[in-house]
């Protein structure tokens, strides 16, 4: 919630459910006439201030909002906005400024246009979901900086694979390099998570292009295909065309050659590209052929794979070891603790493997965050015998946020010894990232900071 985000101070005073029944009724503009004396309610300017706000006692302009078939009728005091927003101070008091009693406002939403005036009347920021992009539009058409930062903030707080891809369109649209950075953050290293979420199929044509484009985009080349016709289907949609494949060809342009058609695996292409009905019988052909041939065909797709992102290991320990009665799994969890400084996605573990030879583990793996489980995977991986490290992966990167602690477990299950950590640290700088571990109450198998298991975190930055 937008409370949680940025909470408020209570009024010091002793008048409070006054004060709130006032402002409760003039959030729904109902017009109430305050009490006789009623500033003698508020000690203070502020609060005082805050009565006016939705309020039509002493209006002097109105403003109606919304798009035609939508609007809403808000009181305004330009005194009161003028000193808010410089672009209401020209429109009330500048050398060109107009006398009209009422301002059609046909671009912002009533809501945002409510939330903006909440906030120069009352300096309370209350923000929502499924306004605060509205809200950020009406920030930045009348300069109100400190409203649209914190819209800002409150959008970087709630990114998610899910909603990255509408919010990199918009904040492109806004002009904020910030919230674009954090955005192909979370594209990069959440890459099929962002391109399978409704939210792709509403970007517009640019931001496809500039997805497509994306030389770290960390997926599948077919998820990425597949992806593309998903967004060109609803795009059909939009320009109210038949989604045959004529047109959906139609409506992806050239954006289509920007797909890596031929980095594919050859079963992906033969098995769904191939058969998409999207390409022409030659563009088939010719990747057939530059799957196979020795002479390639030129071709109009980009051939180079692409780079996706380099994962980072934090190793925690300093040395291992093994002995002639360690490390054995019953079916009992390792566990360990960690937070980090700055927003990272783990990818998966770093294990141990069998200190009597070669052999085959199967590894449960999983991350929860107080409790509540963010990311798991059953898989097996095969060890040399060395005592090297062997990654297990989630099936897509878990995004963590920076200053909380998080709980990595695993449960191992296999016949041989493993090697297990010694020298634990409690703190490892990884590149541009600090990670700090501590013991957790989940480890039933002996893990913990001094040594152990699970020796590494393996993440994106």
């Amino acid at each position: 919630m937008a409370a949680d985000i940025f909470p408020r101070k209570k009024p010091a005073n002793t008048n409070t459910t006054a004060v709130q029944q006032y402002h409760q009724q003039n959030l729904n503009n109902n017009n109430t006439i305050p009490a006789p004396n009623w500033q003698g309610l508020y000690p203070t300017i502020r609060e005082r201030n805050a009565v006016m706000f939705n309020n039509d006692l002493m209006a002097d302009v109105h403003f109606v909002v919304g798009p035609p078939g939508a609007t809403q009728r808000l009181p305004g005091h330009k005194y009161v906005l003028a000193v808010g927003s410089s672009v209401f101070h020209a429109m009330f008091y500048g050398e060109l400024a107009e006398d009209k009693d009422e301002i059609r406002i046909p671009d912002v939403e009533p809501a945002a246009f409510l939330a903006m005036l909440k906030y120069i009347y009352c300096d309370e920021i209350d923000l929502a979901a499924d306004t605060v992009l509205a809200t950020l539009y009406a920030a930045k058409k009348y300069i109100v900086p400190h409203l649209a930062r914190a819209c800002v903030n409150f959008l970087e707080t709630s990114l998610s694979a899910k909603n990255a891809c509408v919010l990199l369109s918009q904040s492109c649209l806004f002009e904020e390099p910030d919230l674009t950075q954090r955005c192909w953050e979370v594209i990069d290293a959440q890459a099929e998570l962002a391109l399978k979420s409704e939210g792709f199929c509403d970007i517009d044509f640019q931001t496809l292009e500039s997805i497509l484009r994306r030389e770290t985009l960390n997926a599948k080349e077919i998820v990425v295909f597949e992806a593309a016709l998903n967004w060109a289907e609803v795009e059909c949609q939009r320009q109210e065309l038949t989604a045959t494949i004529e047109n959906k060809r139609k409506v992806l342009g050239k954006a289509l050659y920007l797909i890596r058609i031929p980095t594919m695996a050859l079963d992906d292409f033969a098995n769904g590209a191939a058969q998409s009905g999207i390409l022409t019988l030659n563009e088939t052909n010719d990747i057939f052929l530059w799957y196979t041939a020795a002479k390639k065909p030129e071709l109009q797709f980009v051939s180079k794979p692409r780079k996706g992102l380099v994962p980072q290991r934090c190793h925690r320990f300093q040395s291992c070891a093994y002995r002639s009665n360690q490390w054995r799994y019953r079916g009992r969890c390792d566990s360990i603790q960690f937070a980090v400084d700055k927003r990272v996605f783990i990818a998966g573990f770093g294990l141990y493997g069998s200190s009597c030879g070669s052999a085959e583990y199967s590894a449960k793996i999983e991350l929860k965050r107080q409790g509540v489980i963010l990311g798991q995977n059953l898989s097996k991986y095969f060890s040399d015998g060395s005592s090297n490290t062997f990654p297990v992966w989630f099936e897509y990167p878990v995004q963590i946020e920076p200053d909380t602690f998080y709980t990595a477990s695993v449960i191992l299950d296999g016949n041989e010894l493993s090697y297990f950590g010694q020298e634990g640290m409690t703190e490892v700088q990884c590149g541009k990232v600090t990670v700090q571990f501590q013991c957790s109450s989940d480890s039933t198998n002996g893990t913990g900071v001094q040594g152990g298991q699970i020796p590494e975190l393996i993440f994106y930055a």
